[in-house]
This record gives structure tokens, sequence and C-alpha cells, in this order.
């Protein structure tokens, strides 16, 4: 049982304390006041997403029932400026693997060259090819630079010396449940 006690204000006497719970004075005390009637109280908020997850998933860019390719799932997310999770990534074909020199993974790479490592869209392991490092840059037999490739992928004439000369070749598509769409 709760008692709400009524405190002295200054323009009262103060000739009276307030009473300590259990006399007279605390049993005197204004009543508590009583409860809202129940179709006066305010509605609970809907949940979102039919959870309790505030969080925005992929449920609030969809309509249920609607299977559509990851490529028009990443396309909505970027047109509603999602640029995280799922909508970091480029949709399914827009970037497609660089294709260069096979590089074994014993082979001992020289100063300024890296392996790429790559995978397909349907998420296949391509073999690596061999690009030039990002900060390096190739200079010739009087150290002046060389015109580097824009995308950095070594081409045969500017392999370094012993690699094997063989350009890496694409896996073929997954075929997938959805190939007719």
């Amino acid at each position: 049982m709760l008692i709400f006690l009524t405190m002295p204000s200054d323009s009262d006497s103060g000739a009276t304390a307030p009473a300590a719970p259990g006399t007279a004075a605390a049993a005197t005390a204004a009543p508590p006041p009583a409860p809202l009637a129940p179709h006066a109280a305010a509605a609970p908020p809907p949940a979102p997403e039919g959870d309790a997850d505030p969080t925005r998933d992929l449920k609030s860019y969809l309509s249920r029932g609607e299977n559509p390719s990851m490529a028009e799932v990443i396309e909505r997310l970027h047109e509603r400026g999602v640029h995280s999770g799922l909508g970091a990534f480029s949709p399914p074909g827009t970037r497609p693997p660089l294709v260069g020199l096979a590089v074994p993974e014993d082979f001992a790479l020289p100063k300024g060259y890296v392996r790429h490592h790559q995978a397909t869209d349907d998420g296949q392991r391509i073999e690596a090819i061999l690009m030039f490092a990002p900060d390096f840059q190739l200079l010739d037999a009087n150290q002046q630079p060389l015109a580097m490739p824009s995308d950095r992928v070594v081409p045969p004439e500017l392999a370094p010396p012993g690699l094997p000369i063989r350009r890496i070749t694409l896996p073929a598509p997954v075929p997938t449940a959805n190939a007719g769409r």
C-alpha cells in the first residue's frame, strides 16, 4: 500500500512537520489517485516488422511473398541510401572479375607484386592473379617510372622472371533454381 504525504510549502506556517509512516497524520493523507480507465490508456505502438526488433532488415524492403534476385535487393537498398550490410556490395554482374596471369601459391613474389584473390558472383573461388602493389611504381633500366596499367593487373611483358606465363580462366556460372529470371 502506498501512502502519499504532502509537504508544507514555504507559505505554510511550518508548525507541522511531515508525519512519519504509521502515525495518525499519515492515515489522514490524501488518497492515491484513481487508476486510469482502460479506454483512456494509450495503445502500445505497433511492433516494428512484426517482431520486437527495431532494426530494419530485408523485410523492410520486400513485400510478403516476393522473391527478388540479389541484384534487385541490392539495387533497392542503394535506392534507399543503404550502403552497409548487403548494400555495401555492387549488384552481381556489375564488377566482373579481373583476368590476368595465374600466380601459383608457391611462387615467391618479388617486391611490388601481389596475389589478387577473387570469387565469382555465385561464390566460386577464382585462381589468384598477379597485380602490382598499390604503392609500387615500376622503373625502367634508367630508373624512370613506367606507365602502370590502370587496373594494376600485370601484363605478360612485365611479369617477374621465372613466373610461368598462363592466363586464368573463369569458371562457368553455377546453375541456380532461379535460372529463368
